[in-house]
């Protein structure tokens, strides 16, 4: 038992030694979400059910309830750590990563393609970078950085003028996506004030199920039509969501509580390129635009700025 131990010790230390490879494991599964819920939708429109707000509320939150027991049962130490963790910052905690980033993220994907909302969780870090000087006090961007955020902003303007196929409402995707990561970039801030008194495990439990019972609620209306909803595809589907959700979390708010949150800012430019790759591969319906592609060159390019800015300025 104690070499088990020590052998997992050491893999967890290899693992989290450098942010690349647990970036690289939370953007593959981050980026599995967009066709899997786009494929969930696709075969409500086969089977004749209505795409309403309540159908994808309650898709939502069941995958969230699900995922946060999922991570409760492994965490430990929670009672302890609720009685000394402000219940104000788990519930801003738990609106800003779980419910209402994703109550305008399940509509991104619904409104437009996966490929170009995939592509979007990029200005995520545009976000952070703008934010956290306001809110944590932390130096305003270099002028290489603010070069990058109009590089990438004048990607995201071509990613949508001409996204290519199955692109839908791209405007409207925009909106909702912008305001979903936003919401996660504040979700980040919040948690850098609970860390300190509450483990990533139980702080993403508690998050991912209040929220997950928050977009249940507000989709219980679809609860009498439940049945055909989950059909064997969606109920795989809300499975699977809920294990990317549970671990791609829990390891991304632990690598905030290891490294500077402006260093895995500057990272997530992973989960755009395989989000956007995933969704061309699985998705038969997208194709990209040529839009889609000079703009997320540009975004990926601009966050590349970014990440080299900050790792000088880290190191």
């Amino acid at each position: 038992m104690r070499e088990s131990s020590v052998t997992t010790d050491h893999s967890s230390m290899f693992f989290f030694k450098s942010p690349l490879l647990p970036v690289i494991v939370c953007s593959l599964l981050w980026g599995s979400a967009f066709p899997a819920i786009k494929t969930v939708y696709q075969n409500w429109d086969i089977q004749g059910l209505q795409r309403s707000l309540s159908f994808i509320f309650l898709f939502a939150g069941v995958r969230f309830c699900l995922s946060g027991v999922g991570l409760l049962i492994f965490g430990e130490n929670l009672k302890n750590e609720l009685r000394v963790t402000s219940w104000k910052l788990i519930a801003g905690f738990a609106l800003a990563q779980t419910f209402i980033q994703y109550v305008f993220f399940y509509q991104a994907v619904s409104a437009s393609s996966a490929s170009l909302t995939a592509l979007l969780v990029a200005t995520g870090s545009f976000w952070w970078m703008i934010l956290a000087p306001l809110i944590q006090k932390t130096p305003w961007p270099s002028p290489t950085q603010w070069f990058g955020l109009v590089l990438g902003g004048l990607g995201v303007v071509l990613a949508i003028y001409k996204p290519g196929a199955g692109a839908g409402n791209p405007i409207l995707g925009a909106f909702f996506m912008l305001t979903a990561t936003a919401s996660g970039a504040i979700a980040l801030i919040i948690f850098a004030k609970i860390k300190p008194t509450m483990s990533a495990i139980n702080a993403t439990g508690l998050s991912l199920l209040l929220g997950g019972i928050g977009l249940t609620l507000i989709g219980g209306q679809a609860l009498r039509d439940i049945g055909k909803m989950f059909d064997l595809s969606a109920i795989l589907a809300t499975f699977w969501l809920a294990f990317v959700s549970a671990t791609a979390f829990s390891i991304w708010n632990h690598l905030s509580t290891i490294f500077p949150v402006n260093l895995l800012a500057s990272y997530r430019f992973l989960i755009p390129v395989c989000g956007v790759l995933e969704a061309l591969v699985l998705l038969k319906t997208e194709s990209p635009g040529w839009g889609l592609i000079a703009g997320g060159s540009l975004v990926i390019t601009s966050m590349l700025l970014a990440k080299h800015t900050s790792s000088e300025r880290t190191n």
